[in-house]
């Protein structure tokens, strides 16, 4: 069985992980991700890709050459008329990202890229995004304001956690939940499936 890398702090993408109940380990880097592309699936792709790629290339400097290893890197953004929504930087920045955001729908596309390593080190890439589209329900902004208040929307893209509190306000959505928290689950088991032996 190969060794299974997740290279990302996220929380969210770490308890995905354990709740399919996949062995692996945590890995991060704090090297500078900078993307060319424009289009939002093949930004998160890109991102995903650097990720894994800068996580591997820091393994490999203290370990050597990987070998029967997975690293598993991933980026989520959020997305509304072509327009990235990020982290908010402050609580003004959320409100207005929120108000945005309800009585309509938006994207949100998570990135995943698996650097697969054989016996040898050889390196197979696996690159792919997932798009879901999420319908909010209105919000007066005494609403947004007390969701605001709870401070969860302070370290989430889109200034919302599907999974917390602002599910009192999904209307519903087309696409895979757990791609909307930070990782479509189902799609990272099936190819650790094909390739994790």
């Amino acid at each position: 069985m190969k060794r299974i890398i997740l290279g990302s702090a996220s929380p969210r993408r770490r308890e995905l992980l354990e709740q399919i109940e996949i062995d692996f380990e945590v890995v991060t880097s704090d090297r500078e991700e900078v993307y060319q592309s424009v289009v939002p699936s093949e930004i998160v792709k890109e991102l995903a890709l650097m990720k894994a790629d800068n996580v591997a290339s820091d393994m490999e400097e203290r370990e050597g050459i990987l070998s029967e290893t997975i690293v598993i890197g991933a980026d989520t953004i959020v997305v509304q008329d072509d327009k990235i929504l990020g982290k908010p930087a402050d609580e003004e920045t959320a409100f207005q990202m929120l108000k945005s955001l309800q009585g309509r729908s938006h994207e949100v596309y998570t990135g995943v890229a698996l650097l697969v390593y054989g016996e040898s080190g050889t390196k197979q890439i696996i690159c792919h995004a997932e798009r879901t589209e999420v319908f909010v329900h209105e919000m007066s902004d005494g609403e947004i304001r007390n969701y605001i208040a709870t401070k969860e929307p302070m370290d989430k893209a889109g200034a919302y956690g599907i999974q917390g509190k602002f599910a009192a306000f999904i209307d519903r959505i087309d696409g895979d939940y757990y791609n909307v928290v930070g990782l479509p689950v189902a799609y990272v088991y099936q190819q650790l499936r094909l390739y994790r032996k």
